[in-house]
């Protein structure tokens, strides 16, 4: 059972990722991969350098630079991500492989970068706008305007109801919003044993 998980920063996702792992599935971080290539990539980085001048300096990326460039202009944004989401999407879809099991991918380009067709469902995480914020300045230390710019230079929450199979709201402080995901991928993991008993 693939599962891709998708939303807007601050929304949640780890948590709902944290719930797979916890349920003895494996998560693909697209977030992690992304980091990673963006560290050691050659390619990837004269690609983004090529594109973004400036931002790729003695062959490391510049995270500010590039996010003053890109949280600020939407079409930016859009090369940025067509850069990178197909990056990522080769290096999931290679360690997928002949995989058998519970797993989560996490992307927030999972439509964008074609991730979602190995995905046998999809599941859109949302929050109000206001948690969001409140989240990113504590977990990054950024300031509320930064916050805000970067959930704005996302796409809607609507976008994400509207593309996936299944919505959670983290409408919930953490610990409720932890049990609603076990609870919801349980019924997951449960159909996929019956599934298999039945064979």
């Amino acid at each position: 059972m693939i599962i891709g998980i998708t939303g807007g920063t601050g929304c949640g996702k780890t948590t709902a990722l944290d719930a797979i792992r916890r349920l003895g599935g494996t998560v693909f971080d697209c977030d992690q991969i992304y980091h990673d290539l963006l560290k050691t990539d050659k390619a990837l980085l004269k690609t983004i350098s090529l594109r973004f001048p400036g931002t790729v300096i003695e062959g490391e990326l510049q995270r500010k630079a590039l996010g003053a460039i890109v949280f600020s202009d939407p079409e930016a944004l859009k090369d940025l991500n067509r850069i990178t989401h197909h990056a990522v999407c080769e290096v999931v879809e290679g360690a997928l492989g002949d995989f058998s099991g519970l797993a989560a991918i996490d992307a927030i380009g999972l439509f964008e970068s074609d991730l979602a067709r190995l995905c046998d469902i999809t599941v859109a995480i949302t929050a109000p706008e206001e948690d969001r914020v409140t989240r990113l300045m504590a977990r990054d230390g950024i300031s509320e305007e930064y916050a805000r710019m970067r959930i704005s230079a996302q796409k809607p929450q609507d976008y994400f109801r509207e593309h996936c199979d299944y919505t959670l709201e983290n409408d919930r402080d953490a610990a409720a919003f932890s049990a609603k995901c076990l609870a919801f991928f349980r019924q997951f993991v449960i159909m996929e044993e019956t599934t298999h008993k039945g064979e």
